[in-house]
């Protein structure tokens, strides 16, 4: 498996925006995740958003990110999610720190 974690800031008061619009995930965004066998969990603290997601391989990370619908989705969230100066969604990566059990990467 191939693990990726980042975090986000959601913009001030955006939360149930932010979590509505996951738990209507665009179906097309859905199957190209499935199709990629991605995993994903993301967490809130305050305003911070942590995620943490695995995959089979860098290539399956790529093949989402390289679908059509991903600017689009990612657009969309840029509502509701800090952006920089260009309107790109601020995505901090997040280095392994500890894995332990199914988490450990068998690589």
């Amino acid at each position: 498996m191939t693990p990726n974690g980042i975090a986000m800031e959601l913009r001030p008061g955006c939360y149930d925006e932010y979590k509505k619009r996951h738990d209507e995930l665009w179906p097309e965004m859905a199957e190209v995740m499935s199709a990629n066998n991605i995993n994903m969990a993301i967490y809130r603290f305050n305003e911070y958003l942590f995620v943490y997601g695995n995959a089979p391989s860098q290539e399956s990370w790529d093949n989402v990110a390289n679908h059509s619908v991903t600017p689009r989705w990612n657009e969309y969230m840029a509502e509701v999610l800090k952006t920089d100066d260009e309107g790109n969604i601020i995505v901090h990566p997040l280095p392994q720190a500890f894995e332990f059990g199914a988490f450990k990467n068998e690589a």
